[in-house]
């Protein structure tokens, strides 16, 4: 029996969590999200899903303090109190620096500014509250695990190896995210909470549907750098086979092993793809 509570399961591997946690009728999930009414309807006609008495929805914005503060004193609510995971899913991808380098977004600094700004409040601000606020459930909790889903983008190594320059602002916000994983690590590994940022590989969960002709060609550069790192790489992975690595590693996980506050793969290691 385990208790997790997930932000972002409205969609993506956010949702992929919820459906295969919630798998276990012995476990809780709380889910946490910015529209509960159209995620409760969702969940509710989902095959899978719908008359899982173990799913609970709750409705916060990452970015807002208050309605966090709020998610957390309801899930103590629903669960008496603790937590056994905290998984930091939600986040925010800009199509704005998805497919040119940092120096031609410079030519619209309102728009860079702007957007780099929405990326670490969500990506960062967002989630050192949300490690504040259910750091009390976590502490009562059983297993005392903290995930962050990051990204291979972050890799200060793999950029610079192979001079990959789309995704500059994306970048810089998980970047700064693994560093607040591994500070709270350093805080709270004394009491037995595992701090993990874990890359999920690159998934499909359809950033790329609606991209124009120009997109085209800068996400075509990037697949091209993907294939000289990674020559296996065949393409993004499902929702549920990236779940199910990012389970694998932190179920492996312990501070024991000398795991608090370390940025890892879906893989256990520093191969993102």
């Amino acid at each position: 029996m385990a208790t997790y509570v997930v932000t972002g399961v409205s969609k993506g591997i956010g949702y992929e969590f919820l459906r295969q946690l919630s798998a276990d009728p012995s476990s809780t999930v709380v889910g946490i999200v910015r529209d509960k009414p159209t995620t409760v309807k969702k969940v509710s006609e989902d095959p899978d899903l719908k008359g899982r008495s173990n799913i609970h929805i709750l409705e916060a914005d990452v970015t807002n303090y208050d309605a966090l503060k709020k998610a957390a004193a309801d899930t103590a609510k629903i669960t008496g109190g603790s937590i056994d995971y905290l998984i930091a899913n939600a986040g925010y991808v800009s199509q704005f620096d998805g497919f040119d380098p940092i120096g031609v977004l410079g030519e619209k600094p309102k728009e860079l500014e702007r957007v780099l700004k929405e990326l670490f409040d969500t990506n960062v601000v967002g989630n050192v509250h949300l490690y504040n606020l259910f750091m009390p459930l976590v502490l009562k909790g059983q297993t005392k695990k903290v995930i962050v889903i990051s990204s291979g983008m972050a890799d200060p190594d793999l950029t610079t190896n192979f001079d990959l320059e789309a995704g500059s602002l994306y970048a810089i916000s998980k970047a700064g995210m693994n560093m607040v994983t591994a500070k709270f690590s350093a805080q709270y590994k004394k009491d037995g909470v595992l701090f993990l940022s874990i890359c999920p590989g690159m998934v499909d969960v359809g950033h790329y549907n609606n991209v124009t002709p120009e997109q085209t060609v800068g996400l075509g550069k990037t697949m091209q750098k993907f294939a000289e790192y990674a020559p296996h790489f065949k393409g993004p992975a499902t929702p549920e086979s990236s779940v199910k690595d990012v389970r694998s590693v932190w179920e492996k996980a312990s501070i024991e092993n000398g795991d608090g506050g370390a940025y890892l793969s879906h893989f256990g290691n520093k191969q993102w793809i």
